[in-house]
């Protein structure tokens, strides 16, 4: 009996970690960095508007009083990450119906009738993942001899990708966080 409880322990350990996984999965990554670029702020602006509307961007508002500019996107789950947690879900359901069975002999087979809510955890990471996503980009100084330093806001994928596919091209220079990070 206490091979049984304490697999059944680490069952619903197993448990509790999807759920956590599946949160951290569909969490909301929304990071703010500053850039600088020597070259004039509209060449940097009209670059970046351009990369935003070729990766399907489209502009929602701006605010030309507080040179903000807004787009908008729509964000889709993973199908590959899905399916890996429809899987997940329903092994470890399997296996808490399994130690129930073992726990409860006279239920019966019944229990792993729990493996049909695995596909609930790739619905649920679906659910979540799916949703409207929004762009910022600030100019802060734009009339600089210097150059222009801008202030996006947005997923972080998003502004790794700006930092390595327009980084060279428009001079973006930035503190290097979002490259150096682990997470």
């Amino acid at each position: 009996m206490p091979t049984l409880a304490s697999t059944l322990l680490l069952t619903l350990l197993m448990a509790v970690g999807l759920v956590f996984f599946l949160r951290a999965a569909s969490k909301d990554r929304t990071t703010v960095v500053e850039v600088h670029s020597p070259r004039p702020a509209l060449e940097v602006l009209e670059g970046l508007s351009a990369w935003l509307t070729s990766r399907g961007w489209r502009t929602e508002t701006g605010d030309p009083e507080r040179s903000l500019l807004r787009f908008r996107g729509e964000v889709g789950a993973s199908t590959p990450l899905a399916v890996l947690l429809s899987l997940l879900g329903a092994v470890g359901a399997a296996c808490l119906a399994l130690v129930i069975r073992q726990l409860l002999p006279q239920l019966g087979w019944w229990p792993l009738l729990l493996a049909l809510l695995g596909p609930a955890a790739g619905l649920l990471y679906r659910r979540r993942a799916e949703r409207a996503e929004t762009f910022e980009l600030r100019l802060l100084d734009g009339d600089s001899a210097l150059g222009s330093t801008l202030r996006l806001r947005a997923h972080r994928d998003e502004l790794i990708a700006i930092e390595t596919e327009l980084g060279a091209t428009l001079q973006l220079a930035s503190d290097g966080r979002l490259l150096s990070s682990p997470i």
